[in-house]
């Protein structure tokens, strides 16, 4: 049986429901940050994972692979391949830590902080550029209201 009734075209799409949502429009907003980020670090063979590891190390050097673990989220096993791709690029050192026997505190080569004061400026300068609509006062809310959702 066929109908006759036409189904109705749409001119311009309906999203005000899924703008309510904050999953909607973090992922919305992490898709188009990750995104130029992603092209901005390409140059420096770096994931967005990649460059919060090499971060810590280089604001924290001597932390501890638990330690990134535990602040980024990561599975072990994960690190462990990050850490010995990092170090096999000459970017990264493990060095016995102080008070526990089967741990490695981590620091930065002179070729990782060479590579990290550049990506760093990178992100820097990156997010100036996608944060330019937004005032300082507004840009220092957003990142605190987004702090307090997660921590």
């Amino acid at each position: 049986m066929t109908h006759n009734t036409e189904l109705p075209f749409v001119e311009k799409v309906n999203t005000r429901y899924l703008e309510t949502l904050v999953g909607y429009n973090a992922r919305r907003t992490a898709l188009a940050v990750i995104s130029q980020f992603l092209d901005e670090m390409a140059v420096y063979d770096l994931r967005p994972v990649d460059f919060s590891v090499l971060s810590l190390i280089n604001h924290n050097s001597g932390i501890t692979s638990r330690q990134l673990c535990n602040t980024l989220g990561i599975q072990a096993p994960n690190i462990v391949a990050m850490i010995n791709g990092f170090e096999k690029r000459g970017l990264i050192e493990r060095h016995a830590h102080p008070c526990d026997g089967r741990a490695f505190g981590l620091t930065l080569t002179a070729d990782g902080q060479t590579l990290m004061a550049k990506a760093e400026k990178t992100a820097s300068s990156l997010e100036l550029r996608i944060s330019e609509k937004l005032t300082k006062q507004e840009l220092k809310t957003l990142i605190s209201l987004l702090k307090k959702m997660y921590k």
